[in-house]
């Protein structure tokens, strides 16, 4: 019997990393198909983002039904709409990097960086207690970020703040979430993301400069329709996985996502990341396994 019990464990434990895995693959080729979308092919960024999540919506329809109207009970509306329009802005600034030129294994290190902006904001907004290790971790992440960043090389441009921007944002997303499931269970809190981000993303590509314009040509509209599909299947990849087994193990898996990313970028655009790239996103990886680590330990 323990045997068998250990045998299910090890199979639901290969699944779940599979899943990670091609999760990754999936937002790598999305993110690029994206980047030729704005950079290259010139459809502004904000109208990009809506085209995508409202094809990501129609593909995630038949979640929606399963998680149904019930889902939609709440007493904290507005800290729903409130971490929505968070997420939305993150997902804004971050094809704004992408279409402003900004490299994809640059936007993805960065945007690594976003748990240690939770740190921060669980430590004054929540009140949560975080150990001198995990602070020790967040100080070395960002030193990581700031090696990548470079901003004291004659190259740098503002824009590549862009997906540090859309890490905060991310990152103060995720602890509404964890505020909202206090009292919520997660089926709320995605349904309403699922349900408010793609309005959210249509006010927003309305206010922009220019409005909310139409993808012109079919190049452009299997783009989006790519990006949206795989965003959608990238999304519900992760959601099989995270139901497979623990956050914990998962993380190592999930920072593929950089060497993944990092191979599209070659492939399409003919980027090579420069020696910092590694350098910076070794002290990233490294102060986020380390954080896991700690947490594990202390549970």
């Amino acid at each position: 019997m323990s045997s068998t019990r250990s045998s299910t464990r090890a199979s639901a434990a290969v699944v779940g990393a599979s899943w990670m895995v091609f999760a990754g693959a999936a937002f790598a080729i999305t993110n690029s198909a994206m980047q030729y979308l704005t950079m290259v092919q010139g459809l502004s960024s904000t109208s990009a983002t809506f085209w995508q999540y409202l094809i990501s919506l129609v593909a995630m329809l038949p979640v929606i039904w399963r998680i149904g109207v019930d889902g939609l009970h709440t007493e904290q509306l507005a800290l729903h709409i409130f971490r929505v329009f968070l997420a939305a802005l993150g997902v804004q600034f971050w094809v704004a990097g992408l279409a402003n030129g900004v490299p994809i294994w640059q936007a993805i290190a960065l945007l690594m960086t976003s748990p240690f902006f939770v740190t921060i904001g669980a430590a004054l907004f929540l009140r949560e207690t975080a150990s001198r290790q995990r602070w020790a971790a967040t100080a070395v992440g960002f030193m990581g970020g700031m090696i990548i960043l470079s901003p004291w090389d004659d190259a740098f441009q503002l824009v590549a703040f862009l997906p540090i921007i859309a890490a905060l944002l991310w990152g103060s997303s995720i602890l509404c979430m964890k505020k909202l499931e206090e009292r919520e269970s997660p089926q709320s809190v995605t349904l309403y993301l699922l349900l408010l981000l793609t309005p959210v993303n249509f006010v927003l590509a309305f206010l922009a400069p220019g409005g909310l314009a139409m993808p012109v040509g079919m190049s452009m509209w299997w783009l989006i329709i790519l990006a949206g599909l795989l965003g959608a299947i990238a999304q519900g990849s992760l959601a099989m996985a995270y139901e497979k087994v623990d956050a914990a193990y998962l993380q190592p898996f999930d920072h593929l996502k950089l060497p993944l990313n990092v191979l599209c970028g070659f492939l399409i655009f003919g980027w090579v990341p420069p020696g910092n790239l590694w350098l910076g996103a070794a002290l990233i990886i490294g102060a986020s396994l380390y954080t896991v680590h700690v947490e594990r330990k202390q549970n």
